[in-house]
């Protein structure tokens, strides 16, 4: 794989109605129902919307043989209007029912966590070696019969592993790991190339970005060392809704996109399903508009490990670099916009002139011609044609503009002799991602220390598309433990406070710093039986105030408990109007009436010491 130049992974084509996936094919959108697939009328229609949005595959949920019977007639009233778009049936815990789903769909989901395997009980079990392998033969025994239904109708597959519901068999070996959910999935797909089906598509997802992000990349690895070439399905799971559903989502679907991985994607939010079409659409456009862009020159170095990356190391110059969390940097040439006291800057770069009000807890940045030695918690920005001055300004922290192709002998040489100077990494490059990793890449090859932050410059006249865009740019670079800072510099007439709140997601998003209470819940499906939105926004109401704290809020049961064990405590649909809460992966009160759930998870988490009064 090229690090530095964009390119797509060449997957295999798989045949999904008429829509085909993978080889020559663009990368696919799609989105999931919220409807009860037993309503038909409701099912087409929210179907037709998602589809007059742009998207190209349809999911829906099938708990039972009832709604995968149910399918046919959605199917029906579908075609019957003029729409061609592929259904997808969603089924866990039952494999009998994606063997009915398999004569009504264009594409079956089945979940190796729950296929064969019982429902998670979090409980650590033992396997002997042949008991493991007996584990093995009861899914193959138990898959291929589904697969020859499957050749029979030509109807695809995904496997789809999720985070939240590896089966306790694959806990016991491998742990709550990367490595296990890929096993987990290989054992699935060593089955198929034994049956000769390939009409197979992938999923493996997380709503921690981190393990999103390693566990794809491990994934696509492990298939290429077995001569497999399936093509991936992306998402991030419980990514939420608004500002953080969009950037979680894009951070961690597009580091993946930016390496050309990825075939079809699913930009997961607890809003209308339509409302996640446009934002996957941006993406993809945005990480494509990367073809064909002129050759960027680096090399990896030795060091560095692209399926587990561990953090640059750097020296701290003040509260930036070292052990330090990585910083924020905020432009204000003008004082016309408030600060949000939440997301203040840690630097604000100014350019040649200061505010009016300085405050002690921010430091400022100006041009290093107005800079005046023994001004305190004000710093000088230099850039590369100023390298003289650079040796004879006396100051504890400096700040250095720098583009790749400006990292030559000579700049190389003042850094070894300068520890105190930052870089502030630039590019106007289509692929920045490759400039960036090419300049970080050849500083770690020179030994240099040097914290880095990343200049991100855009001209977006909506949130959204600055959401999308900064996230992506940013997602490969903080997973590569490159990332020391983020400074994003907005053209457009953004407030302040958005390009701040923005920059401060993006580093709450890749798990690098937390800022706010981080909402783990799910875009709701056929199986929620409570409504989703106006509960995330109550919860979000009283809550959105304790920073740090994780709240897990999922319509059912089948990713709730697993996807939670990262959530501090958890809202899970139990039942028609009914709510379950936990603390981490405990359940600790079952079946309360849904009137009365939030008022009860703020009593929770009061009881427990982790509630602050606004």
């Amino acid at each position: 794989m090229d690090l530095f130049n964009y390119s797509r992974r060449q997957a295999t084509e798989v045949n999904i109605g008429a829509t085909p996936m993978g080889g020559a094919h663009p990368i696919r959108i799609q989105s999931m129902t919220n409807t009860v697939t037993l309503d038909t009328e409701a099912c087409v229609e929210q179907a037709k919307r998602i589809i007059d949005a742009g998207g190209e595959y349809v999911r829906m949920t099938t708990q039972g043989v009832r709604e995968a019977e149910n399918m046919m007639n959605i199917n029906i009233g579908l075609r019957s209007q003029g729409y061609d778009t592929p259904l997808v049936a969603d089924v866990h815990f039952n494999p009998n029912v994606a063997d009915v789903a398999a004569q009504y769909v264009e594409k079956v989901r089945i979940n190796p966590g729950n296929y064969v395997d019982a429902a998670r009980t979090f409980k650590k079990l033992e396997y002997t070696d042949e008991e493991y392998a007996l584990e093995i033969e009861k899914i193959r025994a138990r898959l291929i019969p589904f697969l020859h239904i499957c050749k029979e109708n030509h109807t695809a597959i995904r496997i789809g592993v999720n985070h939240g519901s590896l089966s306790d068999r694959i806990m016991s070996r491998y742990g709550d790991t990367p490595e296990g959910m890929v096993e987990s999935c290989m054992e699935f797909l060593r089955i198929c190339v034994a049956e000769q089906f390939m009409d197979v598509v992938i999923s493996i997802k997380a709503s921690n970005t981190v393990v999103m992000i390693k566990t794809v990349r491990l994934l696509a690895a492990e298939m290429e060392k077995e001569g497999m070439a399936f093509p991936l399905h992306l998402g991030v799971t419980e990514a939420g809704d608004g500002e953080d559903g969009r950037i979680k989502s894009a951070l961690g679907i597009g580091t993946l996109l930016a390496d050309g991985l990825g075939d079809t994607i699913r930009v997961s939010l607890s809003e209308a399903p339509e409302a996640e079409i446009p934002v996957a659409r941006k993406l993809v456009d945005y990480i494509i508009g990367r073809e064909g862009h002129p050759y960027i020159p680096g090399r990896v170095p030795e060091g560095f490990n692209y399926l587990s990356p561990s953090h640059r190391k750097t020296a701290a110059v003040k509260n930036i670099g070292g052990d330090n969390l990585p910083v924020v940097i905020s432009e204000r040439l003008d004082e016309s916009d408030e600060m949000d006291e939440q997301f203040k800057p840690d630097y604000i770069y100014c350019g040649q002139t200061l505010p009016q009000n300085i405050r002690e807890d921010i430091g400022y940045i100006v041009d290093a011609n107005d800079w005046k030695e023994g001004t305190p918690n004000i710093y000088p920005a230099f850039n590369y044609q100023q390298m003289m001055e650079l040796h004879y300004t006396k100051a504890e922290l400096k700040f250095l503009f720098l583009p790749y192709m400006a990292l030559n002998r000579e700049v190389i040489a003042a850094l070894k002799v300068h520890p105190e100077v930052v870089l502030i990494a630039q590019s106007n490059h289509i692929n920045r991602l490759g400039e960036f990793r090419g300049m970080l890449f050849e500083m770690m090859e020179e030994g240099l220390t040097n914290p880095v932050v990343f200049f991100q410059h855009y001209q977006e006249e909506t949130a959204e598309d600055l959401q999308i865009k900064a996230a992506a740019d940013m997602g490969a670079i903080i997973f590569d433990g490159l990332c020391d800072g983020i400074f994003l510099f907005n053209q457009g007439t953004l407030p302040h406070q958005v390009v701040d709140s923005t920059a401060f997601g993006i580093l709450q998003a890749g798990r690098v710093r937390t800022s706010k209470t981080e909402y783990i819940s799910c875009p709701g499906c056929g199986r929620t039986l409570y409504d989703l939105e106006a509960t995330i926004a109550r919860i979000k109401a009283a809550t959105s105030h304790l920073k740090g704290l994780k709240i897990g809020i999922m319509g059912c049961i089948v990713n709730g408990p697993g996807e939670m064990a990262d959530a501090d405590y958890g809202y899970v649909g139990a039942g028609r109007g009914k709510v379950s809460l936990y603390k981490k992966k405990e359940c600790i009160e079952k079946n309360i009436p849904e009137e009365q759930a939030v008022e009860k998870l703020i009593e929770l988490i009061r009881s427990n010491g982790d509630y602050i009064e606004k």
